[in-house]
Parts: C-alpha cells; structure tokens; sequence
C-alpha cells in the first residue's frame, strides 16, 4: 500500500501543511498528474479544492510536468524543475521523475485554489484559530 505526505500551501495565508495518507486515501492520488484537481473531502478537507504541482520520489529525485509516466529517467535539461543552470545555455542530464503519481512517490504538494468554510488550521490541528482573551481576576485590595 501506498504511504504519502501531502503537503497542502494555502497562498493567501502563508501557511503550509503536513497530512500523512495510507492505504484508501492515498490510493485516490495513483495515477493523477501533475496539475490535476483534487476534491479536499478525500484529505477530510470537506469544501476545498486543491491542484497537484509537484513532488519527490521515496529516494528524493523530483517529478516533472510535461514527462509522461510515472518513471524516473535521465533527460538532458537546461532549467527547470530539477535544475538551476548557473551559465546561461548549460545543459545538464539529471534524473527526473515523471509527472503521474505512482507508489514510489514519497511527497506531493499541492495548493489550495478553492477555500471551504472552515480555515485550514482549524481542519488540522482539531484546534480554534480564534484567540480567546484571558480572563482577568480583578482582586480588592
């Protein structure tokens, strides 16, 4: 069975976070690519929607949209997702996963593109984000 982190961005917040998947709800992911849309109710994110943008294999070689399969392979690549070239024109060959989710997959991150009613830090922690003020004993002197 599959085991994923699913790291979930919220752009608007700043914020992201760390949900750990097994069995059925990590098997929702086999298959997708990257930039598909994700109904949060699998993740138990009831009202949000989120798109795959990337990720890293179990061994850390990162996938790639645009490279089909789910395999990892040595392609030349002058920049990109996996390389930073530092002269302009160089080219490098790396190893590059490509953009289907398979179980080999250790991470995959995602962003939240449709919010739902609750606040994400409320969803995951199990926690209120609302500050409650303390309470104040006034004593007489």
């Amino acid at each position: 069975m599959p085991d994923f982190r699913v790291i979930v961005s919220d752009g608007d917040k700043g914020a992201a976070y760390q949900i750990e998947v097994s069995d059925n709800q990590a098997n929702m992911f086999i298959g997708k690519k990257i930039g598909e849309m994700i109904d949060g109710d699998g993740l138990k994110l009831p009202g949000y929607s989120l798109k795959i943008t990337g990720g890293t294999d179990k061994d850390g070689f990162p996938m790639r949209g645009g490279l089909s399969g789910p395999n990892r392979r040595n392609i030349l690549i002058t920049g990109g997702v996996g390389f930073k070239s530092q002269v302009k024109g160089m080219r490098q060959r790396k190893a590059i996963r490509g953009e289907e989710i398979s179980s080999a997959i250790g991470q995959i991150n995602m962003v939240v593109t449709e919010t739902g009613n609750k606040s994400l830090g409320e969803l995951l922690s199990g926690k209120s984000e609302e500050t409650e003020e303390p309470e104040i004993e006034e004593s007489e002197e």
